[in-house]
């Protein structure tokens, strides 16, 4: 039995309810495509989009957009090099590009930040979902150097940026995934829920680090560390993935990893 692009959209959607996006949608191909299989990453980087074609996959399911824009404002400079040999090889493969943004984000609870919780193994800890954010209780205290060399080892990441004292003792922790860690948002939280620490995806740099910073100053037990927005969101990412292969077995389903754009040289 034939599935359509439309139908994957459909179930992903539902459980958003009615929700009006102007992120989330078709960004290449048509609705009507039958898949034969589909690739889950968190964003459609040129590297994505060739893994997604040596797998078989011509639905690829994206949190993040392919054309370096929130809006996807793909059409503006039709000459420029990097965008049309992407555009391109899109075109050539027929590949279908869905990019679910909002709705992930509107589940309830937010599934790309459940995806976090799980993947560091703290979803059964005593929690609190804010929607836009979660609160974690440690079942007891432990330094930030831990903590940080927990998040690395479970995410597999090559290294944190952090503020506030490394020997700081920590139970109480806000998680905000992607680009959540800026200051309108974050700030409040410490006083609000009581935080020793935050662990964002990413926000501008002088707002939360700054706070934090003070913070530690004045002799507050406050802290911070930053993922980076991949990191943040990609287990939630791959946590759709899997809810593909439940509800479509007869359908190759693959999470693609997109790794870490920046290093630190």
């Amino acid at each position: 039995m034939s599935v359509t692009a439309q139908e994957i959209i459909s179930y992903l959607t539902a459980p958003a309810g009615a929700l009006e996006s102007r992120i989330d949608g078709i960004v290449t191909g048509s609705h009507d495509a039958v898949v034969r299989g589909i690739g889950v990453a968190f964003v459609a980087s040129h590297e994505v989009v060739r893994e997604a074609v040596r797998l078989g996959a011509n639905l690829l399911i994206t949190h993040e957009g392919a054309f370096y824009s929130h809006q996807e404002e793909r059409g503006n400079d039709p000459e420029e090099s990097v965008h049309s040999a992407k555009w391109n090889l899109i075109e050539s493969e027929n590949l279908v590009i869905y990019r679910f943004h909002d709705h992930p984000h509107s589940y309830r609870p937010d599934i790309i930040t459940a995806g976090l919780l799980r993947a560091l193994e703290w979803e059964g800890y005593e929690h609190k979902d804010l929607g836009t954010a979660s609160v974690v209780r440690l079942p007891q205290s432990r330094k930030l150097t831990e903590i940080a060399e927990h998040v690395k080892q479970k995410l597999n990441l090559p290294y944190l940026r952090a503020v506030g004292d490394p020997e700081a003792f920590c139970r109480h922790i806000g998680i905000a995934v992607g680009y959540r860690g800026g200051g309108q948002h974050a700030i409040p939280l410490y006083e609000q829920e009581g935080l020793d620490l935050m662990i964002i995806g990413e926000g501008p740099e002088w707002e939360t680090p700054e706070y934090v910073w003070d913070a530690a100053a004045q002799g507050r037990s406050r802290a911070l560390l930053m993922l980076g927005h991949a990191a943040s969101e990609e287990p939630g990412m791959k946590r759709i993935s899997e809810r593909l292969v439940s509800r479509f077995p007869g359908l190759p389903v693959h999470f693609i990893p997109t790794g870490s754009m920046i290093e630190i040289l």
